[in-house]
């Protein structure tokens, strides 16, 4: 449980660093892409090269990356940054019918965005709850070259995962005293519980199978404290090509780190 009071810091997402304003003087593509289900979502495209598309994690969107050496350090060493908003968050559609999150809707809009901007290859790097949909991008899109799974390790690939399933509970408004925090949190911020709690609730798992089929090279990486969402090396093990690495931090501090963009741009630049 203990880790449990300990996650609900990771919902302020990157909150703690400093805008990274240097990436402001690339110029930014920004708008709006209508997904498969008419659902409107938010992106904006820095920069030019090997396209790199970012996923945010949970109950933050995708100005956390901003928030992070990564973005800035991608594009200086050449690559096209791509970030959005997923469904449900920040300054996309937020619907509320149950069946706008389920079958692998998130990843369908990323997948509808990199058509829509005539990508043919990319990359793409999660981070937590990104790197569930991460995942799933993987099994689903073969356009794929590279991919990082930051901060998670095998519990998402348990259909039952508890932890999701409390979170659920939790923002679908069941007590949950370990989580009292993170709902609060939540309302604090405007944000729609109901909407988050579908987020829970129909997140995607995949498992070890599929994961053991895709060819991609993957980059494991996870803070040296973090064993919030299983073991990263684990995770790690049911790849077919997939390197891990250990950056000093916890799961909140960890992709915020200068180790974490450093790796994460070496892998991505490795032939």
């Amino acid at each position: 449980m203990r880790q449990l009071l300990l996650l609900t810091a990771l919902f302020h997402g990157f909150s703690l660093f400093a805008q990274h304003d240097s990436s402001l003087r690339y110029q930014t593509d920004s708008g709006y892409v209508t997904s498969f289900d008419h659902t409107q979502i938010y992106y904006e495209v820095r920069g030019t090269g090997q396209p790199v598309v970012l996923i945010h994690g949970f109950i933050v969107n995708s100005t956390s990356w901003k928030r992070t050496p990564l973005l800035d350090e991608l594009l200086q060493n050449g690559f096209q940054v791509i970030i959005l908003d997923l469904r449900g968050n920040g300054r996309s559609d937020k619907p509320l019918q149950e069946s706008a999150y389920d079958h692998d809707a998130e990843a369908k809009d990323v997948m509808t965005l990199i058509r829509f901007l005539h990508i043919n290859q990319y990359d793409v790097v999660g981070y937590s709850r990104g790197s569930i949909i991460t995942a799933r991008l993987l099994v689903l899109d073969n356009k794929i070259r590279k991919a990082v799974l930051g901060g998670m390790g095998t519990g998402f690939t348990d259909p039952q995962w508890p932890r999701r399933i409390l979170f659920y509970e939790a923002l679908a408004g069941k007590p949950v005293k370990e989580l009292e925090g993170m709902v609060n949190y939540v309302k604090q911020q405007g944000l729609d519980p109901k909407v988050l709690s579908l987020l829970q609730k129909y997140q995607p798992s995949t498992s070890p199978k599929e994961l053991s089929a895709v060819t991609q090279p993957v980059l494991v990486i996870s803070g040296d404290h973090d064993s919030d969402n299983g073991s990263a090396a684990d995770l790690a093990k049911m790849f077919r090509a997939a390197s891990t690495a250990l950056v000093p931090g916890d799961h909140n501090h960890a992709a915020g780190s200068k180790e974490f963009s450093d790796k994460v741009v070496t892998f991505l630049k490795e032939k």
